[in-house]
Formats: C-alpha cells, sequence, structure tokens
C-alpha cells in the first residue's frame, strides 16, 4: 500500500529539520541524561542554519524541554522486528483472525514472520497503516499484547502503542487487474477511501459488483463496498481496493 495519511500535530516552534535532527538524537542518546552544554550547543547550531532563517531564536531551554517531554512519553526505544517480537506472542498471533494464514512449519517460525511486512490499526482513527519498526512491547493485566509502533512515512509524534490481537496483522496487497473476475460479493478487503478532508485505508465488504469490459488501461469493473467502521457504500475502481493476504492464497490456487 501506498502512504496512509493522518492528521498532523500543531506546528511545534521547531522545523521539520530540527524535529527530526532531535529525534535523532533522543534516539542515540539511549536515555542518558543530557547536560546543559549539549542543549546550548544544539540551539547554536540551529539558530546558524539557513532553516532558521527570518524565524524566533531558539532558547536552550525550549529544545531541553522538548527532550524532557519526549523521554517521558517514549518508551524504551530499542527497535525491534516482528521475529524478535512475535515469537514473544504467540498466542495473540493464533487468536488472531485475521493471521490465520499464518501457518509456518516448527523450527522456522521465526525466519519466516521475519520476511513479512505489518500494518497496524491506528486508535485515533480507525485506519489502517503500514508498520515501519515495532519499537517496544508489553504484557497487559488482561493478557493481551500491545506494541509500541512508528508508522511508515510518519514520525515519532505519531508513534502509540497498538493491541496485537486486533490491530496487527499481515499487510494487505493491491489487487492485480486479472485478479478482478475472483473477487465475490460478501469478500472482506481494505479500500482507500477518499473523502474531501481526508483519505484512509479502512476494512470493508463488497456488497456487489458491476462487471465491465477491460481495456488497455485495465479493470473497468466497479465494486459496491461498504465500509465496516460507518457503514457508508460507496462504488470503487479495483484500483482503489486491496485483498487480504489468505484471499491472495486463495486466489494464487485457483
Amino acid at each position: 500500500m501506498n502512504l496512509r495519511p493522518r492528521q498532523r500535530q500543531p506546528f511545534s516552534g521547531f522545523t521539520k529539520a530540527e524535529v527530526e535532527k532531535m529525534e535523532q538524537l533522543i534516539m542515540e542518546s539511549n536515555e542518558q541524561a543530557l547536560d546543559e552544554d549539549f542543549f546550548k550547543r544544539l540551539a547554536r547550531v540551529f539558530n546558524r542554519s539557513s532553516n532558521r532563517a527570518g524565524k524566533p531564536i531558539l532558547k536552550w531551554t525550549e529544545i531541553q524541554s522538548w527532550f524532557q517531554k519526549e523521554q517521558q512519553k517514549r518508551p524504551e526505544q530499542t527497535s525491534l522486528d516482528a521475529a524478535e517480537i512475535f515469537p514473544v506472542v504467540p498466542e495473540a498471533l493464533t487468536q488472531n483472525k485475521t493471521t490465520e494464514n499464518l501457518k509456518m512449519p516448527e523450527g522456522e517460525k521465526g525466519q519466516d514472520i521475519s520476511r513479512l511486512e505489518f500494518e497496524a490499526r491506528s486508535s485515533k482513527d480507525g485506519a489502517w497503516y503500514d508498520v515501519d519498526t515495532f519499537l517496544s512491547h508489553r504484557f497487559l493485566r488482561s493478557g493481551d499484547i500491545e506494541v509500541y509502533v512508528r508508522y511508515v512515512g510518519f514520525g515519532a509524534e505519531e508513534d502509540e502503542w497498538v493491541n496485537v490481537r486486533n490491530d496487527v496483522r499481515e499487510r494487505s496487497v493491491a489487487f492485480e487487474h486479472s485478479e478482478c473476475q475472483k473477487v465475490k460479493a460478501g469478500d472482506l478487503v481494505v479500500c482507500f477511501q477518499e473523502r474531501q478532508d481526508q483519505a484512509r485505508y479502512y476494512d470493508a465488504h463488497v456488497i456487489d459488483i458491476q462487471r465491465r469490459l477491460h481495456d488497455i488501461r485495465g479493470c473497468r469493473c466497479l465494486f459496491l463496498i461498504r465500509y465496516d467502521h460507518d457503514n457508508a457504500q460507496e462504488r470503487v475502481p479495483l484500483r482503489r481496493l486491496c485483498c487480504r493476504p489468505n484471499m491472495l492464497a486463495q486466489l494464487e490456487n485457483n
């Protein structure tokens, strides 16, 4: 899938380049205490940069405050891949209906999972986003497991905890033009919902299909879908649909 837009946080007073630099530095610090001289040197570097031309001069205390807030709200930033996280949560995976297709031989699970790409459902808008990095994980009293994820194309301000069982699954895949004939009414798909103020990927079910002859541009069929999150219906072309990996396996076997 392509980049999935999300609403950004209000401007913090720092430029994008400054935030990216501070995010890099906070990751490299490994939670070590940073002294006053560090923040003063960084303030001098930022204030001399061409990116700050015409903008207010930064105070070193403003930079220190940013670092303190980030360190307080972040878990330990140890970048983990799926092979490191998911072997410790096999029960969550097996109970997650979206991962029923992940049936791997014993002794090869970690190796196979490490090759997979994942998507996660954000608690902020209920849409699905591609996972770039699993940063941490934690066990809840309920027995559920949550992972702290960073989304593809977004910075640390969008990192969040998501439930493994309900909100993490193998990445959806775009349909090929030749696969439209195998899509049936009732199928679960992931649809790119375009609205005036947003464009996001949501789960949906196919209600009806208007078959059309293909031309040089590819599939011209139209699919009536109903979004799971709000029950809204829309007729969309195949290019806006993605399929779940278990459905893709069925298509390849037919």
